[in-house]
This record gives structure tokens, sequence and C-alpha cells, in this order.
């Protein structure tokens, strides 16, 4: 209990009547509100409740109108991970935050633990079979698959959505999570340095670090978290007080986050362009998953399959000892998102990801061009090598979007086939007698 008393402690030696944390009234002018949103810049599926609603100003418009008398104010805070956004609403700082499952789920049992509770209220981006998060290792590494990381180095976040992809997969792989490798409990940046320096042997991290560190030439994916099949999303939670207190300023939020999403979804590239310019990541790094046919799918309707796989993670956490039983179900509360959203809450529950595609980004363009096949892409990628900016395949298996000239190709007869990871690509070939795995070059002289 020391952290609300903390904050209680901290609202009161202002001595002042009209102020308070965490969306109250500033002091010396009673008709201030300011409303605290804690948000992860370079977690970039979490944009339309983070960095692509600042940038658009949708929150403060929809602030605005509510037309109550108040001013209302937004503080941004940008934070590398959904831990210390936590720390910070149980502390009665931030009204508002957004984070992976995992960290929601340790959100939950320490708003309960700390008489701060919190609550679910809508969902960012998503991935039914789990690609948000993928493990990967140095560009010249040896390591082929989840068998070969047994008694290595592996740089993770402990409590994120990242290291629960990490221990399942080992799991599945016949592989002890806890003594079978060395877990290197790490900040992402750090883990991305430990791998580059050699101190690390693989690295099992969420959205965009897998991408942006393939891209940059400085890793190459190990393992595509879409192999699980199981749902990772990201969402938004509130403090239960806060909501209570001011559920119009909730709305608010939640009607902004839906104009937020439908402004990406309408504008995928320019999207894109205006979350680089404001995080400095590549853009093509954010359109490999926020993009049309990009791996996260965003809408902020809180769906069946997402809550029940929240539900399954718990076991995860418990058996790390990072949080004991936690009731999901009482965590959950959509009714602010059903409200914000009305009628149009209902299409967007039933709302289904785009399929996967194969696109080109031409250089200079201001969309891209959808392919049929990856051979098209290729096709198309061979006859204007210098005006392609960026090219995307789907994995084979799992449908998870990659950097075209960063996957592995297997050529099949008159198939040409993308694989995210070495291990499917190996499995396709060992099931399809004459298919054989073949290099980019290889696969665009093909198709030239």
């Amino acid at each position: 209990m020391k952290l609300p008393s903390l904050a209680i402690a901290a609202c009161a030696t202002l001595l002042l009547p009209l102020t308070a944390c965490g969306g109250s009234a500033r002091a010396g002018d009673g008709s201030t509100v300011t409303v605290t949103v804690g948000y992860q810049s370079k977690t970039i599926n979490t944009v339309t409740a983070g960095t692509l609603l600042r940038s658009l100003g949708s929150f403060e418009k929809q602030l605005d109108a509510l037309g109550d008398g108040t001013r209302y104010e937004v503080d941004w805070q940008d934070y590398a991970t959904g831990a210390p956004i936590t720390a910070q609403m149980t502390a009665g700082k931030i009204d508002i935050g957004s984070m992976g499952d995992f960290p929601l789920l340790i959100n939950a049992a320490r708003g309960k633990q700390l008489g701060a509770p919190t609550h679910l209220v809508s969902v960012t981006g998503y991935n039914l079979r789990g690609g948000l998060n993928t493990i990967v290792t140095a560009p010249d590494s040896k390591l082929t698959s989840l068998d070969d990381l047994k008694g290595k180095k592996v740089s993770t976040s402990v409590g994120s959505a990242a290291d629960g992809t990490l221990v399942r997969a080992l799991q599945r792989a016949g592989i002890d999570p806890v003594d079978g490798i060395e877990k290197l409990n790490q900040q992402p940046a750090v883990g991305a340095s430990a791998l580059s320096a050699g101190s690390a042997d693989a690295l099992s991290q969420f959205v965009a670090w897998p991408g942006l560190l393939a891209y940059q030439g400085k890793a190459k994916a190990l393992y595509d978290g879409a192999q699980l099949n199981l749902p990772t999303f990201h969402g938004v939670t509130a403090r239960e007080d806060f909501a209570k207190k001011r559920p119009a300023v909730l709305e608010a939020f939640l009607k902004a986050q839906a104009e937020a999403t439908d402004y990406l979804d309408a504008h995928p590239v320019a999207a894109a362009e205006k979350v680089a310019e404001a995080t400095g990541l590549p853009a093509e790094v954010v359109y490999l998953y926020n993009g049309a046919h990009g791996i996260s799918t965003f809408d902020p309707a809180v769906k069946p399959q997402l809550v029940d796989a929240l539900k399954e993670d718990v076991s995860v956490l418990k058996a790390a000892k990072l949080t004991g039983d936690i009731d999901v179900d009482s965590f959950v509360d959509d009714r602010y998102v059903r409200k914000a959203l009305g009628s149009s809450y209902a299409k967007r529950l039933a709302a289904a990801p785009a399929p996967a595609a194969s696109e080109v980004w031409p250089r200079g363009a201001e969309q891209t061009l959808t392919f049929a096949t990856p051979a098209e892409l290729l096709a198309y990628t061979a006859r204007h090598k210098d005006g392609v900016r960026a090219a995307y395949v789907p994995d084979a298996t799992t449908g998870t979007l990659w950097f075209a000239d960063r996957a592995v190709w297997v050529a099949d007869g008159e198939d040409l086939l993308p694989f995210v990871a070495p291990s499917t690509a190996r499995a396709y070939v060992d099931a399809h007698g004459g298919a054989r795995v073949i290099t980019y070059a290889d696969a665009l002289g093909r198709q030239s």
C-alpha cells in the first residue's frame, strides 16, 4: 500500500483544494484539468493510443468538444516499456496507459495488490497468430532453430510479451525456459546492443525491435512468434478511480483512438511517415508492422479471442512468479469504448485482419503497390531495383510480413516462397520433395 499513500501525501502537501494528482485541476487554476497519458512511442503497434494519436491532436480536439466549461491539458509521457507506466498508474500519476498483453496483466495484478485497480478499456494493435514478437540472432550466427538455443545466452525483457513468446516457444521445443538457457533480463535497447556485441546469442523482443534490427542488417530471424498461433496484442488501460470520476474524458480518449485507427487504415503510408518522424524509427520498419497488410491489425474493439488469450497468459506469469492469480474478466471493462463508439462498435468487433499480401513501397510514392504473389513482387522488384524503397512478403505458412531481402526463400518448382525463419523454410522443404532453399538474389534472378 506504499505507493498510493505516497501519491496521496504528495498531493496533500500542495495544500490547495483545487489541486490533485492524475486528471484533476492544477494549482491556481480551478478550471484546468490535466490528463496524463503514458505511452510507448517506439512500441509502434500502440500508436493509435500514443504516437500517432498525439501527432494528429485527436484527443485534444475531442476534449475541446466536450463543452463542459473545463479547460483540458494533456501530459504525454513516453516510456520504453509498460512497467514504468504501471508504476506511475498505481501511484496515481498516470490516468491512461498503453502496453502489451503480459504487462497489462502485471498492471492488473499490481493495481489490485496496491489498492489502485486498473482496467483494460480498449485494444490497439494485435496479431491473432502471435507475429508481433520475434526471436532474432546476429547476422553471422550459426544458430538456425530453437534447439540451438540450449545453453545459450538469450536476452529478453522479463514480464513482456516477447518473454512470453520465448517461454512458450522453448517449452514447445522441449527446452526448459528456466534452466535450458541463460536468460538475460534486459531492456530492448540494451539487448540489441548485447546481440551486436556478442554478449547475447539471441534476442527475443516485441515490435518494432526485431524488424528494426533486421532492416539495419544487425539481426536475422530465428523464430517467428506466429508459429505459436496464439494471439498477441497491446491495449489501453485506465485507472478505475479516474474512469469513474471522469468517464466523459475517457470516452473522449477512446473516440480519439478510433479516429487515429481510421486514419491509419485510410492512410497507412502517411501514418508510417508521421510515426517515423516522431520516433526516429525508419518509416520502412513502421510500415512493416503498421502497413495495409502489416504484422499488426489495429482496432479498439476488445475481441473475445484476445481476452481468451489474456487468460492463457496468466499461467506463464504465475510460473515466473511475477503475479498470482488474476481475474481477467473483472480486469476487462469495455463499457467505455462501447459507449464511445456507439453503433460502430459491433462492426469493429466483427472485423477481421486484412489478408496477407505482398507489397512494394516505390521511392517517392505516397501509396504502396500490392501483388497477388511473392513471385509477382520479385518480378516488379527485379525491373525496378533502384526504384524500390521497401519490399514486403508474407511468410508462406504463418502469413507474417517480412522484408523481402531478409526473408528465407524456397524454390518449389515454379513457385517462389518466402519464410521469416530458417526453421519454417526447412520444414517446408522437408515436406515437399524437390523444394530447396535459395538466396534472395537467386529468387530475383528467376523473375528477371
